[in-house]
């Protein structure tokens, strides 16, 4: 791999330095010191869209109260590591100096460059929660540290500064903090059940200052005891406060199912979230795949369109941010999947095209990084995105299920596990095929509204 050529590396040098005094400079003043940081960002970011965003993050924050209690929240409540490596390394590292980074090597090399990866260092996990989309993977892969310090260091050769780690459960891997320790200039988002956050742990958290954990949630108590275990929801409260306390940034994870879409998304367990902390959200619509799929679960055509209004209400009127797959499809232009914008490494090394895609033709171990990007898999993904022309229909799997058939069978992929073919073929397969067929009636309406068009293309 050929470093920067010298001048742009000094000129990356001089960036850093001014937008790491920026951060600092924040910090005395968020309300009125925010604003006139986002022109000196706009200033430096290389490409036009990139530009235009930073203008609606000022416009949102000048006009939107939400946005603007949340920004401050975030400076003002946030251990002064945790704003110097964490916020710093996303914000600067990962966007603003390394998507650019990508693009020219994506050019350079022939190759995508996703954003992200997302990695499990190890398949071990400490509960055994109902329809976990990971429990059929063999229980005690573990990636050695050599390998996970290869990847992060030929990441960072690619420009990628950010990293989330899954599982199993990552903090049973035991070289987890040492590894954040030594790439200090990435990004660490944990996919994380929050069981394991001891004192100790959090202390270490806002110490090494580059990790943020997601810690899961089905809900209140009930909810989340339910699948993950008597006990767990206090368990996770504690590991909330701990965070809280130190000043680290946290998010939650949630699986909505069609029993507990309305619980998750209230009023009530927002603000809830909020004064426990939590920083950021991820959900993710229940896909019958893992341990024990339930077609049952998933949430219904109608459900789905609530969330499609419901989650981009709470972000602009709720001091707190949260992503809705796959509603979301319209902010990244569908499927962010195989390579795109990120794939997934399991502890086996078999590298997938997604977290929920249990498909393979690569393993990690004794490839490097780029050689894995080049996969048959991610090409035949890469060559069908976006897979529907109505980004509110971006998933191969639970919306264009045949993209998916075609695209295993021209790759030659196989399941990385026992029962991961089920989302191809048979009961499960058909279920999914009349799912997409309804969610896509509703869909193309609510699109069709949104656009003001009569009608949306057909499959690509």
């Amino acid at each position: 791999m050929s470093v920067l050529p010298s001048f742009d590396f000094a000129k990356r040098f001089v960036e850093e330095q001014v937008l790491r005094q920026m951060l600092g400079y924040i910090d005395q003043n968020p309300a009125e010191n925010f604003p006139k940081v986002l022109k000196v960002a706009q200033k430096l970011a290389k490409k036009e869209h990139h530009q235009q965003h930073i203008v609606k993050i000022a416009r949102w924050y000048d006009e939107n109260p939400a946005v603007r209690e949340y920004i401050n929240r975030l400076f003002t409540r946030t251990h002064p590591n945790v704003k110097r490596r964490l916020l710093y390394n996303w914000f600067v590292n990962a966007m603003l100096l390394g998507i650019p980074r990508q693009q020219e090597l994506s050019e350079r090399l022939g190759v995508h460059i996703p954003n992200f990866f997302l990695i499990d260092p190890t398949s071990d996990c400490n509960l055994r929660c109902e329809g976990c989309w990971a429990g059929m993977y063999a229980e005690h892969d573990t990636l050695d540290f050599e390998t996970l310090d290869r990847l992060l260091t030929e990441a960072k050769e690619l420009g990628i500064y950010w990293v989330v780690m899954s599982g199993g459960e990552p903090f049973k891997y035991p070289d987890l903090l040492r590894l954040a320790a030594k790439h200090p200039e990435m990004a660490f988002m944990l996919y994380t059940n929050g069981t394991l956050i001891t004192e100790k742990v959090a202390d270490a958290i806002v110490e090494i200052g580059n990790l943020t954990p997601a810690i899961s949630l089905e809900g209140w108590r009930e909810r989340t005891d339910a699948r993950r275990g008597k006990g767990v929801f206090d368990r996770v409260m504690k590991a909330m406060d701990l965070l809280r306390e130190r000043g680290a940034i946290f998010g939650v994870s949630i699986t909505i199912t069609k029993y507990n879409v309305e619980e998750v998304t209230s009023d009530a367990f927002i603000d809830f979230l909020i004064e426990k902390g939590v920083t950021y959200g991820w959900t993710f619509h229940y896909i019958p795949v893992g341990r024990n799929p339930n077609l049952d679960l998933m949430v219904t055509p109608e459900q789905r369109a609530y969330l499609a209004e419901r989650i981009p209400y709470i972000r602009t009127h709720k001091p707190i941010q949260i992503a809705d797959f796959w509603n979301d499809g319209e902010l990244t232009h569908g499927c962010i999947a195989g390579g795109r914008m990120y794939f997934h490494i399991a502890a086996s090394g078999n590298v997938e095209p997604c977290a929920f895609a249990h498909f393979a033709v690569d393993n990690i171990k004794g490839k490097s990084l780029l050689e894995v990007l080049k996969n048959p898999l991610f090409a035949a993904y890469q060559k069908r995105q976006p897979f529907h022309d109505n980004f509110l229909r971006p998933c191969p799997i639970i919306d264009v299920p045949q993209a998916l058939r075609e695209i295993v069978a021209e790759s030659g992929a196989r399941p990385t596990h026992p029962g991961a073919e089920s989302i191809l073929t048979g009961t499960i397969a058909a279920a999914l095929d009349r799912r997409a067929e309804e969610w896509g009636r509703v869909a193309d309406k609510i699109w069709a509204e949104r656009h003001g068009v009569k009608e949306v293309a057909q499959l690509r």
